[in-house]
């Protein structure tokens, strides 16, 4: 009976989970919160403290502390890793690491010493920039007006140059750390890192990661000298050619044999950004379905028919792990902006689905609220500013339930706003995340949106992602079979939009398009 590993480096937590290709069951489904029980890293929400608002850091020994705990955890709680046939899986989009020596160099690690250890003195960089810094408009500018402006790059790249992505974090290490560059020799993705470790040995960024890098050719499906150049000078030389997300990238490092009891030889299959692995596991690798991610960030992602660009600017095309290419529009307030206002409210996450539901109703009596509580990717929004429109108990922030709705009630409107460049209607969305078990956040988007809102019977779609295409690279099982065996939506959970919604959701998105406007003037 064969199993497949699939892990998830997001940016709060390391998650695996095992699946049984013969059972069509997952076997196990571990985490590890950074916060909660690796604190001597400092990152108790995945990132850095830092003076500069716009930097967001994380260590990335954290990480490789975090993989050698959950393999332990998996191990301790009964799940035989000698029966794994294969292993791949996801890490947050963005975020990059910078190595002294390429591990093709540095040989087998040691089994007798903790991984994290081993990795210390290969960094030539000691923090990893993530997908949350905003400190690289400069670099941003800077690389655009080198290749003929931002058309030209989403031309190329499938994004105008972006501050979260990593081609720019590039720059910005290169112009403010000279040395520390010179004495880079290989730059992975958290991604390829997490693969790295796994084999050993240096593995190449995806397709599907790769290109939300500002780096990426997507019609040759290679590194763009022109963006290359643009970027940092000798950039050619830390990276390896980009593979396709099927390709098998090694065998699992002796270091894991030993310690973890994985079997010889067992299938590392390229790993890939978050986001890609999250459209293989919830089964939507194909153009018709919408996917609607909530987490830290929410995303709104889909498979492409065919490729075109946002003309806006805010949506960005990457590779689809089962060939083509899929669509993502990313809000950066996600769940941080629905945290922030439980904490001010005192609302625990049962209040706040209450609050929706039952204390209040679609348009919120007139209440609206501007969800930027950090720096927005869509639509641009530098500086944190949530503006409260309505009542006086409301704008006097005294009426929780009502922040509760409006915060959700406006991110939904935003995707509605900035997700329409896909070309496709949303009439069927399928939801993941960490937010995805709330009845009010799938109340108010079945509504917004009007359409019929599915979660996942699998909270964590990109683990779930990676066991597949591990299974789909080693087996050679068709997607359709995987699919239905894993990752069927729950249709008992389903949320149908109320049709009663639809004129106060038009009437109140336009007030909301109007204050965006003020906003951004």
């Amino acid at each position: 009976m064969p199993q497949y590993l699939g892990l998830d480096s997001s940016t709060q937590s390391l998650s695996a989970l095992v699946i049984d290709t013969d059972t069509g069951k997952v076997v196990a489904n571990r985490s590890v919160n950074f916060g909660e029980r690796l604190p001597q890293y400092h990152c108790a929400k995945g990132f850095l403290t830092s003076s500069d608002e716009a930097v967001k850091h994380s260590d990335p020994l954290m990480w490789v502390e975090a993989l050698d705990l959950v393999l332990r955890e998996l191990r301790e709680g009964g799940v035989d890793l000698h029966r794994v046939a294969g292993v791949s899986g996801a890490g947050q989009q963005h975020g990059s690491v910078y190595l002294a020596k390429s591990l093709d160099q540095v040989g087998d690690w040691s089994p007798t010493v903790p991984l994290h250890e081993q990795v210390r003195p290969l960094l030539s960089r000691k923090t990893a920039p993530i997908w949350m810094d905003s400190s690289t408009s400069e670099e941003c500018a800077e690389i655009a007006a080198a290749v003929g402006g931002d058309n030209r790059v989403a031309t190329i790249t499938g994004s105008r140059a972006t501050l979260r992505f990593t081609g720019p974090q590039i720059r910005r290490f290169y112009k403010t750390s000279p040395a520390e560059w010179n004495q880079t020799a290989e730059i992975h993705l958290v991604s390829s890192f997490m693969a790295s470790l796994l084999t050993g040995r240096s593995a190449s960024i995806d397709l599907g990661d790769g290109a939300g890098m500002n780096l990426l050719d997507l019609a040759s499906s290679g590194w763009s000298g022109g963006m290359l150049d643009a970027t940092a000078p000798g950039l050619r030389q830390k990276l390896k050619p980009p593979v396709s997300s099927t390709t098998v990238v090694g065998e699992i490092a002796g270091y894991f044999v030993t310690r973890y009891g994985f079997k010889p030889g067992t299938k590392v299959v390229a790993f890939t950004g978050d986001n890609p692995s999250s459209l293989i596991g919830m089964g939507a690798s194909k153009p018709g379905t919408a996917v609607v991610s909530l987490g830290t960030s929410d995303t709104v992602f889909a498979a492409m028919a065919s490729q075109h660009t946002d003309p806006r600017g805010y949506g960005n095309v990457f590779g689809n792990p089962a060939g083509g290419f899929m669509s993502l529009t990313c809000f950066s307030n996600g769940s941080l902006a629905r945290e922030e206002v439980a904490r001010r409210f005192a609302l625990s996450w049962d209040d706040f689905a209450q609050a929706i539901v039952e204390r209040t109703k679609p348009g919120n009596a007139g209440n609206l609220l501007l969800p930027y509580f950090v720096p927005e990717i869509t639509p641009r929004v530098l500086k944190a500013s949530p503006r409260w429109f309505g009542s006086e108990a409301f704008v006097a922030g005294k009426d929780g339930a009502a922040a509760a709705r409006a915060v959700v009630e406006a991110q939904a409107m935003s995707m509605r706003l900035h997700s329409d460049w896909i070309g496709e209607a949303m009439t069927t969305v399928l939801v993941t995340g960490g937010a995805s078990k709330n009845r009010g956040l799938l109340r108010v988007l079945a509504d917004v949106l009007q359409a019929t809102i599915m979660p996942l019977s699998v909270s964590n779609s990109s683990a779930l992602g990676g066991a597949l295409r591990a299974a789909q690279a080693v087996e050679g099982s068709a997607w359709q079979d995987l699919y239905a065996r894993f990752c069927p939506p729950d249709r008992e959970l389903a949320v149908e939009p109320d049709p009663q919604a639809r004129p106060i959701y038009e009437e109140l998105t336009a007030r909301f398009e109007e204050q965006l406007k003020h906003l951004l003037s």
